[in-house]
């Protein structure tokens, strides 16, 4: 747990911090060259004015999609969805009887969890025929499969978003470079059109390292809720197989067989 809380926590800020940790990169590789000497040793908020207008977007999707995975991290963790030991309690007592329905219900509402909502719809259809009780679950089930979804889309637009905002940023860059040449001799000054590309790369380089974190997180998230929906659909199942009117009437009837035998 412990490992996988640090995983958690890395993989959370590094979206974040992906804008400056491309930006020393971009510092290195023009100190390398000295030709381009005149770009080297910018700091990082000189990089970040190199970068374009459309950086400050990509910086504040940034830390957008920092929030949002935290608060859907935080939401989707098992207990809060479908906590096994109280799922699995409240199906053994409900199926051996140990539990009426304004019981079962009470303790649905007791528990905060997202499971035990689809539970309690359930159980307000006690007795009913099992296609009652069913769609009961099926529908709150949705309900639920979309609160899980919320703010997934922030995640996947963040992913779509960024790249093209970075490539609009070169794009725009490459022109503002191509301008101040047109202005001046260009003949012998290749560190005018180097320094400006360099500049107009910022950005798309900005855009993808936010791009690429946000995409595989997004995908990480759908899988879990996919994940989180099945379960919740198998335990929903499980209950429609104890409380319909057909389920009570199978388990009244069991006893009365089995006394008819033994008085055989």
């Amino acid at each position: 747990m412990r490992l996988f809380a640090k995983h958690r926590i890395a993989t959370l800020f590094s979206p974040a911090f992906a804008v400056c940790l491309a930006m020393p990169c971009f510092a290195q590789a023009d100190s390398a060259d000295p030709a381009v000497g005149s770009s080297a040793g910018k700091s990082l908020w000189e990089m970040f004015l190199a970068g374009g207008p459309l950086l400050l977007p990509i910086v504040i999707c940034s830390f957008v999609l920092l929030l949002v995975v935290f608060e859907r991290s935080v939401s989707l963790r098992r207990r809060r969805v479908v906590p096994r030991l109280f799922s699995e309690r409240f199906l053994l007592q409900t199926g051996e009887g140990a539990l009426t329905k304004n019981e079962a219900l009470q303790r649905c509402l007791e528990n905060d969890s997202l499971v035990a909502r689809v539970f309690a719809s359930a159980v307000r259809k006690w007795g009913k025929p099992a296609v009652e009780v069913e769609q009961a679950v099926i529908d709150e089930g949705e309900r639920m499969a979309n609160e899980m979804r919320r703010f997934l889309r922030v995640i996947n637009g963040v992913a779509t978003v960024c790249p093209l905002m970075g490539l609009l940023g070169t794009v725009w860059g490459m022109m503002q470079a191509f301008e101040a040449i047109a202005g001046n001799s260009a003949m012998g000054r290749p560190d005018l059109l180097a320094g400006g590309i360099s500049g107009a790369l910022l950005s798309t380089a900005a855009g993808l390292s936010v791009a690429i974190p946000a995409l595989i997180l997004y995908l990480w998230f759908v899988g879990r809720v996919d994940m989180l929906v099945m379960e919740i659909d198998r335990y929903g199942q499980e209950l429609v197989n104890l409380i319909s009117a057909e389920a009570l009437e199978e388990r009244r009837s069991k006893p009365r067989g089995t006394k008819a035998k033994k008085a055989a």
